[in-house]
């Protein structure tokens, strides 16, 4: 491999056979490589290394350690791209941006670009659409060029078109687009390989519980309903029923290999790509009011005194769901107000009533090593044509509390059934530095707080302060983005924001790969012999698909923004290191990089005017109006 070969030159191995000689004459003809000694050697005026593309910064990376890696300018990496095994010529310029040019591309690392034409100075030219990188030209079959704005797939080397996407201009290329560069454009072709199957013999084995009112708590649309509870009050006693996927979807069957691939469901503003086939997420294992199904129950006796569970069951059992709620709705009856109701409603409303105490007592006593965050959700409402028409802000209520927390309790009693190995949600401590940094933002607010003793007592006082001065959002973001990222993993490590010991996921399967893992151990007792692979697949699936989303929701605010220009906002100074502002009344979380930043503080409340909008790149520029 053209790899190995140049890793030989670097190390000064000389072992080289008769194609590589003949490629090193030729080296030597163009001055690339010098013969010192009778050796060959590489000029001391080139590098041969890998691109890395990373957050909008190019790099080339050492084939072997003996330098540093070289940053490069998009405009000097001539056609290069992620991957790509590159000869680089050395810029010594003391002005230059630069310190290196790439000269040549010696091997491509992937086979097809996803690329859009953009109008230049010189024509149309090819742009990636991840980064926005220009890289040459490409032509249909026909030889007709690709026009302004087209989308297209494109072979790395010949830039021969090999599918076209369509059109920018079009909104609904947009979740085409963002499915391609995460590697989950798959979904829309794939088909299911479920075959329906009688699956009655499986009851007997089964605890019937039918007879139990048995509910669930979702948003308006939802369509796969993973969980359902019932509250004993009698007996102090709470069940949390899960959707018994594994009773479905045997280990190691093509339909387990598809869903370990898919690892979530994806969530688009319009629309759900799920793990499972349809005849399943949202049917056969979904938890719908009023037909018989399988569950995987926990059965867990309250402590009212302690506020923790004395004791629990896990078994598996045969549900029959009585009703089906909203979040609105139960918040409804929280607040005394129970609308009409019928008598097995008001028997459940009743329960609710209690176990919403029960559960505020029990979330208290979490906190005292977890954290509680405002954590707002935007949803993004498109229209028929595809156009983001308007955003819905979804803030934690007592409903979602009330759930949560029984969520919550099923979910760490599994997690105490694992020996130290099995599959672990974790979420580490930040780093003391992300947390010295927190602190300093937190003065630069005004709120004078300083490092505590340890990690919580330092969070619980900032937050404590916040509150006192009407800054309780904005902090809470400044925590949350201090935090490290929450993944799986097979040993016991814990969950500082939640502040628990053990953690694992076990109450989504239907769209959580991890949740069937669990499921699995905990009826087998048997631990996969890849689980450490599993837990790396499934952790790095779910950074892409939410970056997946995040793509597909920016391109959606850009789209609005370009049909916004000249009109200005309400904004608030969101990243002083950036330069970006974010709307939050018109359509908030539309984020705005800055031109005429002047130093604003960070949260300062600007009015902002939306200069320019790129639907390829979905950066958004403006410029703070200064009146």
């Amino acid at each position: 491999m053209i790899t190995n070969f140049f890793i030989k030159l670097e190390q000064n191995n000389q072992d080289f056979d008769k194609k590589e000689i003949d490629y090193l004459k030729d080296l030597v003809k163009d001055n690339i490589v010098k013969v010192v000694d009778n050796k060959y050697i590489l000029n001391s005026k080139y590098k041969v290394g890998i691109i890395q593309i990373k957050n909008k910064f190019a790099k080339l990376l050492a084939l072997t350690n003996e330098y540093q890696s070289i940053n490069i300018d998009f405009e000097d990496l001539n056609g290069a791209y992620d991957g790509d095994l590159v000869l680089a010529k050395r810029v010594f310029h003391p002005r230059a941006k630069s310190k290196a040019k790439i000269i040549k591309i010696l091997h491509r690392e992937i086979a097809e670009i996803l690329v859009y034409g953009k109008s230049t100075d010189y024509g149309i030219k090819l742009f990636s659409v991840k980064d926005n990188i220009v890289l040459g030209k490409a032509k249909y079959k026909n030889q007709e060029t690709i026009k302004k704005n087209d989308v297209a797939l494109v072979d790395a080397n010949s830039f021969k078109v090999l599918k076209l996407f369509g059109n920018l201009d079009d909104p609904f290329i947009d979740e085409k687009i963002s499915l391609y560069l995460y590697n989950e454009a798959y979904r829309l072709q794939e088909n299911s390989s479920f075959t329906m199957h009688d699956f009655s013999h499986l009851i007997k084995k089964r605890v019937d519980l039918t007879s139990l009112p048995f509910f669930t708590i979702d948003p308006q649309g939802a369509k796969d309903y993973d969980d359902a509870i019932y509250f004993d009050e009698k007996n102090s006693t709470l069940y949390v029923a899960i959707a018994d996927v594994s009773a479905f979807v045997e280990a190691g069957s093509l339909l387990d290999k598809q869903a370990y691939k898919r690892a979530f469901s994806i969530y688009l503003p319009h629309k759900v790509l799920p793990m499972l086939p349809p005849e399943l997420s949202n049917d056969l294992c979904s938890l719908k009011p009023d037909v018989d199904r399988f569950a995987y129950v926990f059965k867990m006796k309250l402590d009212l005194q302690k506020n923790e569970v004395k004791s629990s069951e896990l078994f598996e059992a045969t549900i029959n769901s009585k009703k089906r709620f909203t979040y609105g709705r139960i918040d409804r009856v929280l607040n005394g107000h129970f609308d009409n109701y019928n008598k097995i409603e008001k028997e459940i409303f009743d329960s609710i009533l209690n176990l919403y105490q029960i559960t505020k007592n029990l979330k208290n006593k979490r906190l005292q090593n977890g954290y509680d965050f405002r954590n707002d959700e935007f949803r993004l409402n498109l229209n028929k044509n595809g156009l983001l028409e308007s955003i819905s802000i979804e803030s934690s209520s007592p409903s979602h509390s009330l759930i949560e927390e029984c969520m919550l309790l099923a979910n760490t009693q599994a997690a105490k059934r694992l020996a130290n190995i099995g599959i672990f949600r974790i979420h580490e401590e930040p780093s003391l530095q992300a947390i010295q940094k927190l602190v300093d933002n937190a003065n630069m607010l005004g709120l004078k707080v300083k490092l505590k003793s340890d990690v919580h007592t330092t969070i619980t006082s900032l937050q404590k302060k916040a509150k006192a001065v009407n800054l309780s959002a904005e902090v809470d973001e400044m925590i949350i983005q201090s935090q490290q990222q929450a993944r799986y993993g097979s040993k016991k490590q814990g969950h500082f924001g939640l502040g628990f010991d053990n953690y694992s996921h076990f109450t989504s399967p239907i769209r959580r790969y991890a949740d069937l893992i669990l499921h699995r151990i905990l009826k087998t007792n048997k631990i996969p012999q890849d689980i450490d692979i599993i837990c790396d697949n499934i952790s790095q699936s779910e950074r892409r698909i939410n970056e997946l989303v995040w793509d597909f929701e920016e391109r959606k605010y850009a789209r609005w923004a370009k049909q916004n220009l000249d009109n200005e906002f309400n904004a608030i100074i969101s990243d002083t290191d950036k330069m970006i502002a974010t709307l939050y009344k018109t359509m908030p979380g539309l984020r705005i990089y800055i031109d005429n930043y002047k130093g604003q503080k960070l949260y300062e409340k600007i009015k902002i005017k939306i200069k320019s909008s790129d639907i390829a790149t979905k950066k958004v520029i403006g410029e703070i109006k200064y009146h």
